[in-house]
C-alpha cells in the first residue's frame, strides 16, 4: 500500500470518526452534555460504565461534553473557512483578471490587513462586538479571506493568458462566464488544499481563543472552554482537560493528512511518485 493511501485512510478514519460521533450525539447521550450527577462528580475514567471517560466537578459526564463540543468546534472551523475560502476566492478572481484599480485595492486592503496583529485585533473585536459562536465565525472569516485572495489572484494572472481563456475572449464569451467556467476550475485545486488545512487550523484556534475568554460563550461545551474548565484541576482530575485535548490533537491530525493527501494528488509533480 502507498504511503498516500494510508495517509488518505487514516486521515479519513478519524476526521469521519468525529463527524460521525458529532452528528450523532444526541442519540447517543440522550441526556445532553449539561446533565449533572452530584453524586457522581470526579469520577475516575473507566471506572463506571454510564461514565467511560469520567466526570467533571459538577458530576458532568465528560465523554458527551467532549462530543457535544465537536459540534461547536467543528461548526466554526467549517462554516469560518466555507466564508473566508468564498469572499477571498471572489476577490482574487476580480483582482488578478481585471488587474488595474481591482487589484490595486483589494491587495493592499489585504496587505494592511496582513500587517495586523491578530491577538490585537482579536481583542479588539471581542471588547467592541462580545463574543459567540457567529462572531467567531464572523472574524475568522473576515481575518482569513486574505490567504485564498493571494493564492487565486495569482493563479488567475498565470491563467488568463492561457490560450483557452485568449480564445474564449476571442469568441465574444463574456468576463463573468469566463471566470466562473474556465478560470475558477483550473485555479480550485490549491483553494481545496487551503480550506483542508484551514479548518484543522480554525479548530486549534477556537479553541485558543475560547480558552483565553474570547470565544465561545462558556456555557456552551465546547473544546476550548472544557481545556479552561480543567486547567484548575491538572493534579486531581487530568481527565477534564486530557480528553478534550485528544479530541482536538486526534482530529487536528485527521484534517492534515487529508489535507497533504489531497495537495499530493492535486499537484501533478507528484501524481507518479510512489
Amino acid at each position: 500500500m502507498r504511503y498516500r493511501s494510508l495517509e488518505f485512510l487514516l486521515g479519513a478514519g478519524l476526521t469521519g470518526a468525529m463527524v460521525l460521533a458529532v452528528l450523532l450525539s444526541d442519540l447517543l447521550f440522550a441526556g445532553g452534555a449539561d446533565a449533572m450527577d452530584l453524586a457522581m462528580r470526579l469520577t475516575l475514567p473507566f471506572q463506571s460504565w454510564p461514565h467511560p471517560l469520567g466526570t467533571d466537578p459538577l458530576g458532568r459526564d465528560v465523554l458527551a461534553r467532549v462530543v457535544s463540543g465537536g459540534q461547536v468546534s467543528l461548526t466554526v472551523g467549517v462554516l469560518s473557512v466555507a466564508t473566508a475560502a468564498t469572499a477571498g476566492t471572489v476577490a482574487g478572481l476580480v483582482a488578478g483578471y481585471y488587474r488595474g484599480a481591482w487589484d490595486m485595492v483589494l491587495m493592499r486592503w489585504a496587505d494592511v490587513q496582513l500587517a495586523l496583529p491578530f491577538i490585537l485585533v482579536a481583542l479588539t473585536f471581542a471588547a467592541i462586538l462580545g463574543t459567540d459562536m457567529w462572531k467567531l465565525i464572523l472574524f475568522m472569516a473576515i481575518a482569513q479571506w486574505v490567504q485564498y485572495a493571494r493564492v487565486v489572484r495569482s493563479a488567475t494572472i498565470a491563467l488568463r493568458e492561457r490560450d483557452f481563456v485568449v480564445a474564449a475572449q476571442a469568441v465574444g464569451v463574456r468576463d463573468p462566464a469566463i471566470i466562473f467556467r474556465h478560470i475558477l476550475p483550473n485555479a480550485a485545486a490549491p483553494v481545496l488544499v487551503l480550506m483542508t488545512l484551514n479548518v484543522a487550523n480554525n479548530i486549534l484556534l477556537e479553541s485558543s481563543l475560547t480558552f483565553l475568554g474570547l470565544g465561545i460563550d462558556p456555557m456552551i461545551p465546547s473544546w476550548g472552554g472544557m481545556l479552561a474548565d480543567g486547567r484548575t484541576y491538572l493534579q486531581t482530575a487530568w481527565w477534564v482537560s486530557v480528553f478534550p485535548g485528544l479530541a482536538i490533537m486526534l482530529t487536528v491530525l485527521g484534517l492534515n493528512l487529508l489535507g497533504d493527501w489531497l495537495r499530493d494528488r492535486t499537484d501533478p509533480t507528484t501524481r507518479s511518485a510512489p
